[in-house]
């Protein structure tokens, strides 16, 4: 009888817990809660008064962790519980869990580490974005020294084919001279 009390006990356990999984929207929503406690202890651990501007970039932060989400959070069903996860560096990162209708978040030092690597992350992006500019800046630098030094050379050359045909006009001009001075010596 014992037996059967505890199978009965465990079903209506198992059936209680497929019941009362979470669904994605919860888990969004623990997660931007999760969030939002952080950026705010952050901010008031690195001394950030309370302000227009300190309140305008939490704003920013949590907008940007909360499209994050949006596109990049998946869910695994197990059925009785699940799990939401973002795929990051090829491996996939467990970012919550969640049972009997709660949602259990991650640790806020786990937080603290994506936080960084996504800062970090997008400062290398701005970082290879700015040396692609400065090159391209350059590349476009050198193109417009290139076409001066042609324009140059084109100046250069038509000048020394005016100077050439200026010499042989000179020439021709003393060659008829001397024509005309040795007709002249003939007579």
């Amino acid at each position: 009888m014992k037996k059967l009390l505890a199978v009965v006990a465990v079903l209506l356990i198992a059936v209680l817990m497929t019941q009362t999984v979470p669904d994605k929207q919860a888990h969004k929503d623990a997660m931007m809660k999760a969030i939002t406690e952080f950026v705010d202890e952050e901010a008031a651990d690195k001394g950030f008064k309370d302000n227009v501007l300190t309140n305008l970039g939490k704003g920013v932060v949590v907008k940007a962790a909360e499209v994050a989400l949006n596109t990049k959070l998946r869910v695994k069903n197990y059925y009785l519980f699940n799990t939401t996860y973002v795929h990051l560096k090829g491996k996939d990162q467990i970012l919550s869990v969640g049972l009997f209708g709660q949602v259990i978040t991650f640790d806020k030092e786990m937080l603290r580490e994506k936080l960084q690597e996504a800062l970090d992350s997008r400062e290398e992006a701005r970082t290879e974005k700015e040396e692609a500019k400065a090159t391209a800046k350059e590349l476009k630098r050198l193109q417009k020294e290139q076409k001066k030094r042609e324009k140059e050379l084109e100046k250069e050359r038509k000048r020394q084919e005016k100077e050439a045909r200026k010499a042989a006009k000179q020439r021709e001009k003393e060659r008829k001279r001397l024509e005309e001075e040795a007709e002249k010596a003939k007579k």
